[in-house]
């Protein structure tokens, strides 16, 4: 049993350590139980271990690996029980199954699903989950019958998985993880997000979050749910409709880019130039949109999108839409 909302450990490889542990007690001590990391995700594993070290016993934490062989995930999963500074967890992932291929490689004898089995049975973690962003996949690796979890991309513009996914999990008796609660920032209405959310309960979103004031709002949400008013559901129609389905995440799995473009930040422009004046707009932007200038569409970034974007044309049409607004704003 956890928390009806987790939370993701991304955002706080961007703050100091002592802020991030004093962070993590904070959410702790507005009852958030279940926490969620990765090896990939930078210090995330060292800050949660510090926060948590002294109430390991009260916290569901769950992590994961990368790693498609069975050597390669026993090997990060010693790693993320030492950073996290526990002797167990409760939660281990196989990280980005996203593809056949990868499922395959993963379940094959001498694949990385050998080790977490091998962990379980050893005591190291308790349950053996996957992350992915191809429902499909998910609904396969779902059916073998040989995970406990499974996390998933779900807010009010991803939500395919509710008549796909979700049924299949369930029958499977599976515990659900949302990811991307907000669309990997892209949403900024909490209370939209997490109306949509709640009425959901056999998933748990796993928000990031990296201030006290972000803790507080989607704790409060939870306190005290607001539902989705016949106003709120409008505007959730209508930022779906300005939004589509081909749209930045912001997850960086595409990044880094041989030519120094941060990929995220040049697919954003729309937002920019919908949430900031025009004098912050240009400024935050104007480095890296001349480094977008010089994409040499290598197409290694739409390789590695686990949404399939066409991020060459899309760096395209972002560079298009910031130099029309510089011409109209200098």
């Amino acid at each position: 049993m956890v928390s009806e909302v987790g939370f993701g450990g991304i955002p706080i490889i961007n703050i100091g350590m002592e802020d991030a542990v004093s962070l993590l007690r904070h959410c702790f001590e507005l009852g958030i139980t279940l926490f969620d990391t990765a090896n990939m995700y930078g210090d995330s594993e060292k800050k949660m271990g510090a926060a948590f070290e002294s109430v390991r016993d009260r916290v569901v934490l769950a992590s994961k690996t990368l790693e498609r062989d069975a050597e390669g995930a026993a090997s990060h999963l010693d790693l993320s029980l030492e950073n996290l500074k526990t002797g167990r967890l409760d939660v281990y992932q196989l990280h980005q199954v996203a593809n056949r291929k990868t499922l395959d490689e993963v379940m094959a004898p001498g694949g990385a699903y050998e080790a977490l089995e091998k962990a379980k049975s050893d005591g190291k973690i308790r349950f053996i989950g996957l992350s992915s962003h191809n429902t499909q996949i998910a609904i396969e690796a779902c059916r073998t019958g040989r995970f406990d979890t499974v996390q998933i991309p779900f807010n009010f513009i991803e939500k395919d998985a509710l008549e796909s996914l979700f049924p299949v999990a369930a029958e499977m008796d599976m515990g659900i993880i949302g990811m991307k609660p907000l669309a990997g920032g892209v949403l900024d209405r909490a209370d939209l997000c997490f109306g949509f959310l709640q009425q959901y309960p056999m998933v748990v979103p796993i928000p990031g979050m990296k201030a006290r004031d972000e803790a507080d709002e989607i704790a409060g949400l939870y306190a005290s749910p607001q539902g989705l008013t016949a106003e709120r559901q409008e505007k959730i129609e209508e930022i779906r409709s300005e939004l589509g389905t081909k749209f930045c995440r912001r997850c960086e799995y595409c990044m880094p880019c041989q030519q120094e473009i941060h990929i995220p930040t040049a697919l954003g422009m729309q937002a920019f130039v919908k949430r900031l004046p025009p004098l912050a707009t240009i400024a935050l932007n104007d480095e890296n949109m001349k480094k977008a200038d010089t994409c040499i569409e290598c197409g290694e970034c739409a390789e590695k999108c686990p949404y399939e974007l066409p991020i060459p044309d899309l760096i395209k049409e972002n560079l298009s839409l910031y130099r029309e607004y510089v011409k109209k704003h200098s």
